[in-house]
């Protein structure tokens, strides 16, 4: 199932970023599942990327010019051997999640229960929205 992502984050510059595709496994019915599925996506991206996946060792300017617009001008390698774990990243989405440190939206409707029935389409619209605390104490 083919749905498109985009990642928000409140009070940033640019808090929209273009909608990135992604390829969703069949069979998830509850938000739990789509957290599951993604972060394991992304855990595999993250563990594929190694010290010798560099093709190219230097930056174009126009990848300079595009990472100095988001503020980080890197090769984005990654320099430590270790392997990041699936089932504590999952784990810890989940529980950013039941903290109120992030919203997920599907098509503009907000998702609030983890374990509800969710149901997704091709080519639905998830949205990320990363919130962040305000000056001051929590307590």
């Amino acid at each position: 199932m083919n749905v498109y992502i985009k990642l928000k984050s409140v009070g940033k510059r640019r808090p929209v970023l273009e909608s990135v595709p992604y390829d969703l496994p069949e069979g998830i019915s509850t938000l739990r599942q789509l957290i599951g599925a993604l972060v394991l996506q992304e855990v595999e991206k993250y563990n594929s990327r190694g010290l010798e996946n560099m093709l190219v060792p230097f930056l174009t300017a126009a990848e300079i010019s595009e990472k100095s617009a988001v503020g980080k001008i890197s090769f984005g390698r990654i320099y430590s051997d270790r392997q990041a774990d699936a089932d504590k990243a999952v784990e810890n989405a989940l529980q950013c999640f039941e903290d109120g440190l992030f919203r997920v939206l599907i098509n503009d409707r907000e998702i609030v229960d983890l374990d509800g029935t969710l149901i997704i389409h091709d080519n639905d619209i998830l949205t990320f929205v990363r919130l962040t605390f305000l000056a001051g104490r929590l307590w």
